[in-house]
């Protein structure tokens, strides 16, 4: 009897060999390895512990705008290198490309107006898959003119920011006077009487959130997501003690008044709804 000898071992490395790469996704928050298609059928929430894996522009579009209502704004604004930066591995036009291939955008922002159940209003979204979501010159000018336009048409702003980058360093001063602009730009909005809805998911960090993303009228987030300036590994090197547990989370956020309310991905639509019924 062999119940360790060669045919099993045998046996093992043909079925590891034989699973199809791209099928599982690493929950980043419990390790739980998780089936992509069931994952897609839970909204991209891990079902073990909760967190919110970042989804796409179009995948945040689909789960907020009624169907065949969207009208996109400024699709053709495409970034130029105003600086020829140059990076260790790529230069940045070359990382553009790369990334408008990926994503099929032009740029991080999709910005334009539609309907939330049957609410008109002008939304802005961020997608970290292009360079992490950063603002650069045409991320700024987006926003900014679905700003204007929400304050000319007397429309509800809705902005879901999910950017772990920040300002876009390879445009210098430019991607900066960005944070700027907007906040320029919402300020006119409020000055106006408009309404701003802002949505922070995993991850709002540094110029994104010390700019438009704070802003709102009402400031939403869903659960665990990262939100903060600088991350905590960077903070406690710097002040070289330990942070908090669950420091730059949501729920920390919460409980600080940063944030005013947690929503789960599912309930997102819907609490937008309400809030848009009570409030307009």
């Amino acid at each position: 009897m062999k119940f360790f000898g060669r045919p099993s071992h045998t046996l093992a490395r043909t079925s590891k060999r034989d699973i199809p790469a791209g099928l599982w996704t690493k929950c980043e928050a419990c390790d739980q390895l998780l089936y992509n298609k069931a994952l897609e059928e839970s909204l991209k929430v891990c079902p073990k512990c909760d967190f919110h894996f970042p989804l796409t522009a179009q995948e945040r579009l689909a789960l907020l705008v009624d169907a065949g209502t969207f009208e996109e704004w400024d699709a053709g604004l495409s970034p130029s290198d105003p600086l020829k930066f140059q990076g260790p591995k790529a230069s940045y036009a070359d990382k553009v490309k790369e990334d408008q291939q990926t994503c099929q955008m032009r740029d991080a922002c999709l910005t334009g107006t539609g309907r939330l159940d049957g609410h008109p209003v002008v939304l802005g979204l961020t997608d970290s898959r292009f360079m992490m979501g950063s603002m650069g010159s045409v991320v700024g000018e987006k926003l900014t003119r679905a700003i204007e336009r929400a304050a000319d048409l007397h429309r509800p702003l809705v902005i879901v920011s999910g950017s772990g980058g920040g300002a876009r360093m390879q445009e210098g001063l430019y991607s900066l006077m960005q944070m700027a602009k907007t906040s320029s730009a919402l300020m006119r909005l409020d000055e106006a009487g408009g309404l701003f809805l802002s949505v922070l998911t995993h991850p709002t960090m540094a110029g994104v959130l010390a700019s438009f993303a704070s802003l709102g009228d009402l400031i939403l987030a869903e659960p665990k997501a990262l939100i903060g300036f600088t991350g905590p590994r960077v903070i406690e090197q710097t002040i070289r003690q330990k942070l908090p547990e669950g420091f730059q989370r949501s729920e920390f956020l919460l409980e600080h008044g940063l944030v005013d309310l947690i929503v789960h991905r599912r309930d997102m639509k819907t609490t937008l709804s309400r809030l848009l019924a009570d409030l307009v």
